[in-house]
């Protein structure tokens, strides 16, 4: 199979889990927001989340990125080694994740206390729980990336999906409230790690045993999972610290809205989420073989897909996110509007990383993407501590989307660095994709004032893609032969 062949196979594969997954987690959020709960509930359940977040980050440390780091690079070269290195980092992992959970069982009374928010102790009751499973659960994940077999990561993904969707509505039925729908999320994972362990232990018995594991490789997933957990701990601060802030200095409705804007951007995100989840092996697997030049066209190609889907799609949401919240969750989420409009800029930039920063760890290339990732973090922290209690909701939308970008622009130096782009071509195609969003928006902007409903918002939505691809045809930026080949 050929690699373009690959690559298309394992993006079919995890946008297919991922229309899955949104599909789930649309339901969930729609039954969350519509039926079971108030914006107060439904912002205190992520707050807990958030929490939880922080102490999945500790559990990890950058261990799974690293074992499938290490993995891509050993299956090319030593594919002895490979058990070893799995079982070295999931031991690893045991290790930390036990450590964090004793600390959180330790400590959740004074966090619930920290926010002042009685009803947070009973949520943070199910967090050890939640860590475990998650923790397993993205590392399921990545080490399905690492080797290789994406389709395994959607099968996984989508079991999630589906399992948290179908528990969450259950324990809400049987009246269990907030609480139940955070069990729903736990009970969702925990079925999503046994079959992805079932899976994992199938890959493994495929691969040689051997009784002397290379010197010093624990020692080096070990270190090179440091500058990796610098990285997640900064993209942390981008994703959950912000939502932490804005329950302490707000409150629990303002960070439903925050965290229904941010859902939302995730929904839009999938696309691109699929193809950097599949092209970031890729670019480990091209550097073991020293074909740089091979890496540096396919990231082009994935770079010019990503600006022609997103750079409408920011447009469209700016233009569109008032009626949108009104007519999909009703009146009582119209505050999430202006913040969606803010997060346009930040789902651009997270479209455009989403093919960036993994690929920058399968390049070896983690520790400096750790120290931009970081600093950047930290402007966020520092902005959030002003803009929150000076603007409210608004401001943290606006820190998060504003250091992103600046850490995007980054990364996207650190790969010019290492793969030498073609920035001339590369203009070229961005302003092609800019004309096109230029003439979808004139037809948005033409049409927006028949929007009253639900019905007229859609049918509005789907002239705009309309206009979108028949301009994109028509530009030559995508090639309707290519796609029939490849569907």
């Amino acid at each position: 199979m050929s690699l373009s062949q690959r690559i298309v196979r394992g993006v079919k594969a995890t946008f297919g889990a991922e229309l899955l997954r949104l599909g789930a987690q649309g339901a969930i959020t729609l039954l969350l927001t519509r039926v079971f709960l108030s914006p107060d509930e439904y912002g205190l359940i992520f707050l807990a989340i958030a929490v939880f977040s922080i102490a999945t980050l500790f559990g990890t440390l950058g261990i799974p990125k690293s074992m499938a780091r290490f993995v891509t690079e050993y299956r090319e070269t030593d594919d002895t080694q490979i058990r070893h290195i799995v079982r070295s980092s999931i031991a690893f992992n045991v290790v930390t994740v036990g450590f964090v959970c004793v600390l959180f069982f330790l400590f959740r009374g004074a966090i619930a206390a920290a926010y002042g928010e009685p009803r947070l102790a009973p949520l943070l009751a199910l967090g050890i729980a939640f860590i475990v499973v998650k923790v397993a659960h993205g590392y399921l994940l990545i080490a399905f990336q690492g080797f290789g077999e994406v389709t395994l990561t959607a099968v996984t993904s989508t079991v999630s999906s589906v399992g948290r969707l179908g528990f969450i509505v259950l324990f809400l039925i049987a009246g269990f409230g907030a609480y139940g729908a955070l069990a729903g999320f736990v009970a969702g994972y925990l079925v999503s790690v046994a079959v992805g362990g079932y899976f994992l232990y199938r890959i493994l018995s495929s691969y040689p045993a051997t009784e002397s594991p290379e010197p010093g490789l624990s020692t080096r997933i070990g270190r090179y999972s440091l500058p990796l957990t610098a990285s997640q701990g900064a993209n942390v601060l981008y994703k959950r610290v912000d939502t932490l802030m804005v329950g302490f200095f707000l409150t629990p409705v303002a960070v439903g809205f925050y965290e229904l804007a941010k859902q939302i951007s995730t929904f839009v995100i999938a696309p691109a989420d699929s193809l950097g989840f599949t092209v970031a092996p890729t670019f480990g697997e091209h550097k073991s073989s020293d074909r740089l030049e091979r890496a540096a066209r396919v990231y082009e190609q994935s770079l010019e897909y990503v600006l022609l889907v997103y750079l409408p799609a920011v447009a469209g949401i700016v233009l569109l996110a008032e009626p949108g919240v009104r007519f999909i969750f009703g009146d009582a989420y119209a505050g999430t509007a202006p913040v969606l409009q803010v997060f346009s800029v930040f789902v651009l930039f997270q479209a455009i990383d989403k093919i960036t920063n993994d690929s920058l760890d399968y390049l070896g290339r983690a520790t400096e993407r750790a120290v931009g990732k970081g600093l950047t973090g930290a402007l966020n922290f520092g902005l959030n501590l002003v803009l929150i209690p000076a603007i409210g909701v608004v401001g943290a939308a606006t820190s998060t989307a504003l250091c992103y970008a600046l850490m995007v622009c980054y990364n996207v130096y650190l790969i010019d660095r290492e793969l030498a782009l073609h920035w001339r071509r590369l203009a070229t195609s961005i302003a092609t994709a800019g004309g096109v969003t230029v003439a979808m928006t004139a037809a948005v902007v033409a049409l927006q004032p028949f929007v009253t409903g639900l019905v007229t918002l859609l049918a509005v939505i789907a002239v705009g893609v309309a206009v979108w691809a028949v301009l994109s045809v028509a530009s030559g930026l995508v090639d309707i032969y290519e796609i029939r080949t490849h569907i």
